[in-house]
Formats: C-alpha cells, sequence, structure tokens
C-alpha cells in the first residue's frame, strides 16, 4: 500500500531509480577525486611559498657572496614558476571540480524532469575531465620544474652560519 502523500505520483520502478543513483555517483566520486588533487595542489603551493619567503630573507641578508646571490636569484625565478603552474593546476582542478557538480546536477534534473540532458551531460562530465587531465600536466609541469632545478642547481643555499 502506498502511503496517502504520494498518491498522486506515479511510482517508479525500483531498477529505474537505483540506475540513476549510480550514474550520478560517478560525477561524485570523480569530485572527491579532484578535491584530494586540491589538497596535494595547495600542499605543495604552500611549501614552494615558504621556499620563497627563505630565498627572500636569505636574499635580503647576502651583501658579499656574488655567486651565492646569483644562486638564489636562480631558485626565486624557479619557485616562480612552480607558483605560477600550481596556481593554474588549482585552478584547472577547481573548474574540473565545479563542472562534476554540474554533471551532478544535470543528470538530477534530467531525471525529474524526464528530458533529454544527454548533451549537457557530455559537456559537462567532458569539460571536468579536460580541466582534471589539465590540473595534472600542470602539476607534473611543476614537478618537472622543481626536479630539473634540483639536478642543475643544487638544493637552496642554507643560511651562512654568523661570525661570533
Amino acid at each position: 500500500m502506498a502511503f496517502p502523500v504520494f498518491a498522486g505520483i506515479a511510482a517508479e520502478p525500483v531498477d529505474s531509480v537505483a540506475h540513476i543513483i549510480q550514474v550520478a555517483l560517478t560525477p561524485v566520486f570523480m569530485l572527491s577525486g579532484i578535491g584530494t588533487l586540491l589538497n596535494l595542489f595547495n600542499t605543495r603551493l604552500a611549501r614552494v611559498s615558504d621556499h620563497i619567503e627563505q630565498a627572500n630573507a636569505l636574499l635580503t641578508n647576502e651583501t658579499e657572496d656574488a655567486d651565492r646571490t646569483l644562486t638564489l636569484e636562480k631558485h626565486l625565478i624557479r619557485l616562480h614558476r612552480r607558483t605560477l603552474m600550481l596556481d593554474a593546476a588549482i585552478l584547472a582542478g577547481g573548474l574540473g571540480g565545479a563542472a562534476s557538480c554540474g554533471a551532478a546536477f544535470v543528470l538530477f534534473m534530467g531525471s525529474v524532469r524526464d528530458s533529454s540532458v544527454a548533451t549537457w551531460l557530455v559537456i559537462m562530465f567532458g569539460l571536468a575531465l579536460a580541466c582534471t587531465v589539465g590540473a595534472l600536466a600542470l602539476f607534473l609541469g611543476d614537478s618537472l620544474i622543481a626536479w630539473h632545478g634540483l639536478k642543475r642547481e643544487g638544493p637552496m643555499p642554507r643560511p651562512t652560519p654568523k661570525a661570533v
């Protein structure tokens, strides 16, 4: 027996509703993965920011050694490039997350209104995938800059001990 509240609503087969929920979970799982990537990108960006502050502090205290100053300036240039790559990766990841939410929304709206939303679904989910791939490519670019910088220039110089 149906509840009186739902008396005017036609009952949907359970399989149909279950299928809609299964399909709608795909963008939600993708959103979870994108959220994890954004956390990784933000953590890495915070570390790069800390290195920039440290290099700037070392550079302002450096007055004598021209080679060391040049090395610090090279590190700062590399760190700024990494910041740009990570900022772009975060932006692409955020857009991918928004598109994933849009895909889930389009799925639910299409099921509620019984309308054809295939085109919008393909656009939103395709955008989510493209942005996620872009974010991962930018993250790879940041990693390459970091690795090649370490190989070429070595680690960032440490503060020189002060003579007493």
